[in-house]
């Protein structure tokens, strides 16, 4: 590629060399906000703010293009008759227009829908279509100025497919830049139904325009024809780590007194570049400084994905349990006390976000199954953290701390039966979650990096053996029942270790694909190295994966008995809802596989049963005793006009 710009960074050259000669463009007119997140911070976000087109000495323009390129990527969501679309441009001229056009097209013929002004800041423009039709196909163009253009496709919901497809990525190193073409070559092979990039979609801290933007020219032709869920994680802001404390202002980047360290107004770019075409917030309540939410769901397929903020809410360490090793949030005294830790009044999701999830626990509306998406696992499933030398007991960085959110937050997923899914940790790992006893949690798959160059980490128990109840027959020799250095109670199924990370064969880069099968009712993780064809048939996964379970097993409990049989012969599946009347806890809410459901419990009881076509909220039964499980009980459930009888 001829550069008429001089030397270019070669971290997005390599990402746009399909565009041919850049062309240096003489620029007239109005003059751009010098400093837009103020003078503290005049450099923050500078290849795309200010006069961004100017050179810095010898470095040149990053992010001009010819203006025929100036559309760099669009992402997508549909739920509930709601198109959300954000169309990510390079940064604008002066003298250029500030309005994007959406066109659909319909046969051959283009016809424009809708037109969205441009921001400034992070140069996105967003597009909100009402009363869409989620049945059909259709193409779609994004428009700017008379030539520039970006086309995709907006696909119909799935629901006539048995096996959802979702395609999990997170942490995209800067240090090796360029394109990704054998994953996205893959991504196009195994043709995912959803996208989930779990977060870290960009390294470059304080130029989160430039590093979005060359995420989605990585991802573009994946990106374009498939909803998208993007998440930011703590270095999309700009922090080493992130607890974000509703909000408030943190003292430095590294985080872990809490909050967020960069102003408002660059958080606030940052989650609307990355999360403004996701459904609708549960609650759109800003939290402190202005800084806005977007925790949600989005059903694709028959499957509720619920998107939650792991870091949004979570109470940083320093300054509120003592120090117990290099850092505030490192641990690695083997005699510090657990439970001293824990202390009451620490926040992990936050009472917002279990209020969402009971919420959406209860809504089966369109759905077979569910799933949670979140930033960061919800145990310390690491031993050797940045380099084989540096063991650490705990990482308050892990969502395994503080205990007492992280056991709301898995009884809150459990009642769903489902599976979590996350990144961030830089290891692939699947975990089933222990709460009050070994493995009566869900099933939790953390996704390897999409790029392993930043921070590895490695699973390696001392003593280097097994734990209890080791997975049989696998690859693995490290598998079994363990507790993470923070006390929880988890049996590791699988990891991905790097074995030399200064050999990209070697460092364990790759991506996940989640099927959930809805006939059958079964959930499979696969684990992909980066460099694996799949075109060619190439099925080698990292050892010990494939791993497949169903979903009633994401409730690891064993039952100590079960309610009468249910049955519903006006419908071929029912919601239903357990709860524990002497402890008030609802035990779950799930939809059952077929019109015959035997509830389990797990106490004495006694229990009151609901039940409803779509939402536990029709049919009532108070004061249930468990029964054995032969007992030939039944009770015959009819929805009839919104009504339940017996």
């Amino acid at each position: 590629m001829k550069c008429l710009l001089g030397t270019w960074n070669c971290r997005i050259a390599t990402a746009l060399v399909q565009f041919g000669t850049i062309v240096l463009l003489c620029h007239v007119g109005l003059a751009a906000e010098k400093q837009p997140f103020g003078p503290r911070f005049p450099r923050l976000d500078s290849h795309a703010s200010g006069q961004w087109w100017q050179p810095r000495g010898k470095m040149k323009a990053r992010l001009l293009v010819p203006r025929d390129q100036v559309v760099a990527f669009a992402v997508y969501t549909h739920h509930r008759g709601v198109l959300k679309l954000t169309a990510q441009l390079f940064p604008l001229m002066p003298e250029e227009p500030r309005t994007v056009r959406l066109e659909f097209r319909k046969g051959e013929q283009w016809t424009e829908v809708a037109r969205a002004r441009v921001h400034e800041l992070g140069w996105s423009a967003h597009f909100r279509i009402e009363n869409w039709d989620n049945t059909r196909n259709v193409p779609y163009r994004v428009r700017f100025g008379p030539r520039a253009s970006f086309e995709g496709l907006v696909r119909r919901d799935p629901s006539h497919k048995d096996v959802i497809v979702v395609g999990t990525l997170s942490c995209n190193s800067r240090r090796t830049p360029g394109p990704r073409a054998q994953i996205v070559a893959n991504l196009k092979h195994q043709d995912p139904d959803l996208l989930f990039f779990a977060g870290d979609q960009s390294y470059h801290h304080t130029q989160h325009t430039f590093g979005w933007i060359e995420w989605g020219m990585q991802f573009r032709d994946i990106l374009r024809d498939r909803p998208v869920i993007t998440i930011p994680d703590d270095h999309d802001v700009g922090q080493g780590n992130i607890w974000g404390e509703n909000g408030k202002q943190a003292a430095t980047a590294a985080g872990s007194g809490g909050g967020y360290f960069y102003p408002a107004r660059y958080v606030n770019m940052v989650q609307r570049c990355q999360t403004w075409h996701l459904p609708d917030a549960f609650d759109p309540t800003p939290i402190l400084r202005n800084i806005g939410v977007y925790y949600t769901n989005l059903r694709v397929g028959g499957i509720d994905f619920a998107i939650l903020e792991d870091r949004k809410f979570k109470s940083g360490p320093r300054g509120k349990i003592p120090k117990l090793g290099p850092r505030p949030d490192h641990i690695n005294d083997p005699k510090y006390d657990r439970a001293a830790i824990d202390l009451q009044g620490l926040k992990l999701l936050g009472q917002r976000q279990l209020t969402f999830l009971d919420n959406w626990s209860q809504d089966w509306t369109d759905t077979r199954m569910k799933c949670v998406l979140s930033q960061t696992a919800f145990c310390g499933a690491v031993h050797l953290h940045g380099s084989p030398k540096n063991r650490l007991l705990a990482d308050l960085d892990c969502n395994g701390w503080p205990q007492a959110g992280r056991k709301a937050a898995l009884e809150a997923i459990r009642r769903a039966w489902a599976p979590h899914i996350c990144g961030d940790q830089h290891l692939a790992v699947v975990v089933k979650h222990g709460i009050s006893r070994p493995s009566d949690g869900p099933y939790s798959f953390t996704t390897p990096a999409i790029v392993n160059t930043i921070y590895g980490r490695w699973w390696q128990p001392q003593p280097q053996r097994a734990g209890i109840n080791p997975l049989p027959d696998s690859p693995l020799p490290w598998t079994g029942e363990f507790l993470d250095g923070l006390g929880n109670q988890i049996r590791m199924l699988a990891y991905a270790n790097p074995t030399d990370r200064t050999d990209e064969l070697k460092r364990a880069d790759g991506y996940g694909i989640v099927r959930f099968n809805k006939t059958k009712r079964t959930v499979t993780f696969e684990c992909w190295p980066r460099f694996v064809d799949a075109r060619k048939g190439d099925t080698v996964q990292f050892p010990g994966w494939p791993l497949t379970f169903s979903m009633h097993e994401n409730d690891g409990r064993k039952p100590t008995g079960w309610l009468p049989e249910l049955h519903f012969p006006t419908t071929k599946s029912a919601v239903v809802q357990v709860i524990d009347e002497k402890t008030g806890e609802t035990l779950y809410t799930v939809r059952t596989a077929s019109n015959r459901f035997r509830p389990p419990v797990y106490s004495p009881g006694p229990f009151t049963l609901n039940a409803g076509p779509d939402r536990p909220t029709v049919y009532r039964a108070r004061s249930l005793a468990p029964v054995a499980r032969d007992d030939k009980t039944t009770i015959s459930v009819k929805f009839r006009d919104g009504l339940g009888g017996r």
